[in-house]
């Protein structure tokens, strides 16, 4: 299926005589309040995907794109090579929250609340593709914090994040609160990582390929704490804390007294509470400055329940011998001095002329950023 935007009456026209053909439009006012570093533009690559989330990327530069409310997952061309997507098309829908999505060997998997799913030859046949393989149909069904983040790692493997299904509680079974770790084909399962509320955004570092991962921390203690974090998981096998510990010390009221925060793995870095860190990316490129490049994007969903809110923006975290050691701004502007939110990043893809794609579930557009040099 394709999806036509809403464009002026000519360019209606031109969809209606031309089905596959989605024409950008001119960069809107609200974007105008998005601020970036000197050098930096950010312009509309794609708009009207409904609910916009996880990203990934086709051999053939194909971009998929995830959702959780939409029930759909987007696959986006850009064939002139100008920066915005031309073509788009629903390859799948009626799914049941497809937040997941990733490639490994030239394969499309998604992963939905219950199933992990694979389309072998996805951009063969974007118009109509076959139904797809169903290797996984077993996944928890709950679905509080039931959507799964999927991302292939470089040993070729698919992980797979299976959150707690409540604001905290002792685990109902060991699968849930993790990171599974699993081959191509759905076996071999194994829990990679544990203790993990709401695992999000996940990256390996591109020196080490040791993973790292975005973690929401737990709601109700008030507007400062916990803190929301980044982890490091150089080995299978690691617990992160929760239910009983949340950033690097803090005992939960209920559960901190059956295992002490000193016997569990303390984040490698504290975000800000509630700044609902998503997307997580190493940039690989070297169209960005080098002070850019190796460092770590994070797409910072922001608040829904602190006084004042905080987040809707995009940080960078330096990094230097595998370790992060500071955090600063790279993108705002979606979120007002008044409170009005303008849009919520959510993930990060970084294409192959080294630009970085940035999905927004509330505006249901797909930013891109690129770098100009400075004459």
């Amino acid at each position: 299926m394709i999806i036509q935007s809403h464009m002026t009456k000519i360019c209606l026209l031109l969809a209606t005589l031309f089905p596959f053909v989605v024409v950008g439009q001119p960069r809107p006012d609200w974007l105008k309040q998005i601020t970036l570093p000197d050098g930096f533009n950010i312009s509309i690559y794609a708009d009207d995907v409904e609910n916009a989330r996880s990203l990934a990327l086709g051999n053939d530069g194909v971009v998929y794109v995830g959702t959780l409310r939409a029930g759909n997952v987007y696959a986006l061309r850009d064939t002139d090579g100008d920066g915005v997507a031309d073509q788009r098309f629903v390859i799948a829908h009626d799914l049941t929250m497809p937040n997941g999505v990733t490639v490994l060997n030239g394969a499309l998997y998604v992963a939905t609340v219950t199933q992990l799913l694979r389309w072998k030859h996805p951009s063969a046949n974007l118009e109509a593709l076959p139904k797809p393989e169903v290797l996984v149909n077993d996944f928890p069904d709950d679905e509080r914090h039931g959507w799964r983040y999927l991302k292939a790692g470089p040993d070729k493997h698919l992980y797979v994040t299976i959150g707690a299904p409540c604001n905290v509680c002792k685990k109902p079974k060991p699968v849930y609160a993790t990171i599974m770790r699993m081959n191509a084909e759905g076996g071999e399962r194994e829990i990679f990582a544990k203790g993990v509320r709401n695992s999000v955004g996940m990256d390996w570092h591109p020196q080490t390929a040791e993973l790292f991962f975005n973690e929401n921390g737990r709601d109700m203690l008030g507007d400062d704490i916990p803190p929301d974090e980044l982890n490091h998981a150089p080995k299978t096998g690691m617990h992160f804390g929760f239910p009983y510990c949340h950033g690097v010390a803090i005992a939960d009221e209920k559960y901190g007294k059956k295992k002490p925060c000193h016997q569990l793995q303390s984040p490698a870095w504290s975000y800000p509470a509630h700044i609902a860190p998503l997307g997580l990316h190493f940039y690989r490129g070297k169209s960005f400055p080098i002070k850019y490049q190796g460092q770590a994007f994070v797409a910072q969903h922001g608040s829904w329940n602190r006084t004042v809110p905080h987040g809707y923006r995009i940080a960078m975290l330096q990094f230097k011998n595998n370790q992060p050691l500071a955090e600063t701004i790279f993108a705002e502007g979606w979120l007002l001095a008044d409170g009005e939110v303008l849009g919520r990043p959510v993930d990060i893809l970084e294409l192959h002329d080294g630009s970085l794609l940035v999905s927004d579930d509330k505006r249901g557009v797909i930013y891109r950023i690129t770098y100009t040099e400075e004459k």
